[in-house]
């Protein structure tokens, strides 16, 4: 599939759920989030229908998210449901890591290739600080289950505030160099604003090579993070939903005043 700027996309990020265990500063209001109700939220069959016609158009490259993808009920059977779908080549999840220790064994049996995993300090107290109360032993059990499990490359996804020479940043990268881990550094985004730069070691975030579709909770295909525009699958059918993205796929983004990050899965 190619858009109108000639740009091949093969890419589709998938959230499974705008729910999450953490409260991320940077990702969670501070005056709380107004969730989903649970029927607006696709089921099983319905995200299989959009990845079976995403890959019957090219994708070939699929990444689970949320929220925090692990805490969907039945999130095992889902992963095989997907990639028991011919044609995928890089099958991929982005998660925080506190339930990687439960699942990454069963994620691998199921089909998943590989993880992404928030870290932002090694620091327990601000690492608790900066999720609301999370605890970083488990993001560490999580790792070591995923490696043990092959869930590799493990990707770990660092937000920083200016550049990868902050304190926090340069721990984390000294941490992945020691664990074999890859490390990518994620400058904070302000969707409103349009605030956004390239992903180091990465891609996300260069309009110019963008790839990607994505599909919401609630069932629209968005185009790029930072836009308002989407397009519902339960109105228009999956294909023409996917079409219909691609063919208005904006060349960069711009600011997306409708959506954020918790719901849309970055």
């Amino acid at each position: 599939m190619f858009d109108k700027y000639n740009r091949k996309i093969n890419y589709l990020r998938i959230s499974v759920t705008d729910r999450c265990n953490l409260r991320c500063v940077y990702c969670m209001p501070e005056e709380g989030v107004t969730i989903l109700d649970h029927k607006e939220i696709l089921n099983f069959s319905e995200i299989v229908s959009v990845a079976k016609a995403a890959v019957g158009k090219g994708v070939d490259k699929i990444r689970l998210t949320g929220g925090e993808p692990l805490i969907r009920n039945s999130i095992i059977d889902l992963v095989k449901m997907i990639g028991d779908i011919k044609g995928i080549k890089d099958y991929a999840m982005t998660t925080n890591g506190i339930f990687l220790d439960k699942f990454a064994h069963d994620l691998a049996k199921a089909g998943l290739h590989r993880v992404n995993i928030s870290l932002d300090t090694l620091n327990p107290e601000k690492y608790k600080q900066l999720t609301s109360g999370g605890n970083i032993q488990k993001v560490f059990d999580g790792i070591q289950a995923a490696k043990k499990a092959g869930l590799e490359p493990i990707k770990i996804n660092c937000v920083i505030k200016d550049n990868n020479q902050e304190p926090d940043a340069v721990a984390v990268t000294k941490y992945c160099e020691d664990n074999n881990l890859q490390i990518r550094y994620i400058k904070e985004m302000d969707l409103e604003k349009g605030e956004f730069s390239i992903v180091q070691g990465g891609t996300g975030g260069d309009c110019a090579i963008c790839n990607r579709l994505r599909l919401t909770a609630n069932g629209m295909i968005k185009p790029c993070l930072f836009s308002d525009l989407e397009f519902n699958v339960r109105k228009l059918g999956a294909e023409k939903a996917i079409d219909e993205a691609i063919g208005n796929k904006p060349l960069s983004g711009h600011v997306n005043h409708t959506g954020k990050f918790y719901n849309i899965g970055g």
